[in-house]
């Protein structure tokens, strides 16, 4: 299968994590997430969107217009099909998304913070279980996550 550009994608591109972020949204388990649970979700990561901010998101993604996203339609977003003409390859998604987790601002994810934003999403996990998730990414060896390591975690390139 040929890739669409030669730019590295910052989105999830295997099916079974998209599956398992999509079940996270998903809260009631009906197979598609709704406005309320994408809210739900947002304050839960200490998002403060707003509803119209939300129904832009949903309105971006929810191809069909049912006013639910399935599970196709965000396998579709994670891939960066959007209607968008963004030409970052998502950078501005992927630094949101690391601010959600930064969440004492300093530009760098420690793993109180990574268990925090874990645990408010549901996930049992300890802060030594989230020190090695760390570890795995932590490319300079200081014991956190910074903007660069999170980009290739989410692109799954491989360390340089």
């Amino acid at each position: 299968m040929a890739t669409e550009s030669n730019k590295p994608s910052v989105y999830l591109t295997n099916l079974d994590e998209v599956k398992q972020v999509f079940s996270r949204f998903d809260v009631n388990g009906d197979g598609k997430i709704s406005a309320v649970e994408l809210v739900d979700v947002m304050k839960a990561l200490g998002s403060d969107t707003s509803l119209d901010e939300v129904n832009r998101i949903m309105a971006d993604i929810d191809t069909d217009c049912d006013g639910f996203i399935s599970l196709e339609e965000f396998a579709g977003f994670c891939k960066g099909k959007s209607g968008e003409e963004d030409d970052d390859g998502g950078m501005k998604e992927l630094q949101d998304a690391f601010e959600l987790y930064d969440l004492n601002k300093n530009g760098l994810i420690s793993a109180k913070e990574l268990h925090q934003i874990l645990s408010r999403l549901g996930e049992s996990c300890s802060v030594d279980d989230c020190t090695n998730m760390i570890k795995s990414v932590d490319s300079d060896g200081d014991g956190y996550v910074n903007f660069e390591e999170f980009k290739k975690m989410m692109s799954n390139s491989p360390s340089k």
